[in-house]
């Protein structure tokens, strides 16, 4: 498919662009349908968005609540039950669960956590940057290693 054979889908259709200022006959003449002077009349005229005309706008009519911890960590998250997808022994990286889609690059810009949320029967050797407690210990249990990257 290339851009020139983009067609609207059937039945949706494509309005005709509005032709402005090309003669009183065609209902958009002489102002183009901006009507006589004022600011939006004018070319750049126009307010921001937000703005209501100089009363006090509504997104500083509203209290401000809480703050955004600009050191937090961005962990992409994995529970141990969605390890168990893999075949026993194997070594689990990031970029394994990467390729895998059990975790979005996007969503793990600090690394990876594992979480102990539901049960581990494969034996596997698991590389992250951050463990829970409770991950570590039914890790162990079913016979893994734990590798703090």
């Amino acid at each position: 498919m290339k851009l020139n054979e983009l067609r609207p889908n059937e039945g949706g259709g494509s309005k005709p662009r509005k032709r402005l200022g090309r003669g009183i006959g065609s209902g958009l003449g002489k102002t183009s349908g901006k009507g006589h002077k004022g600011q939006n009349a004018r070319s750049g005229g126009g307010v921001r968005p937000g703005f209501e005309g100089g009363q006090m706008p509504l997104f500083r009519r509203l209290p401000k609540r809480g703050f955004t911890n600009i050191f937090a960590k961005e962990y992409g998250i994995v529970n141990l039950d969605q390890l168990n997808v893999f075949d026993e022994n194997t070594v689990i990286t990031p970029e394994l669960l990467f390729s895998e889609g059990l975790v979005k690059r996007s969503k793990a810009k600090d690394g990876i956590k594992v979480l102990g949320d539901g049960e581990l029967t494969k034996k596997l050797t698991i590389k992250a940057q951050q463990f829970s407690k409770s991950a570590v210990a039914k890790i162990e249990a079913a016979g893994g290693k734990v590798e703090v990257i």
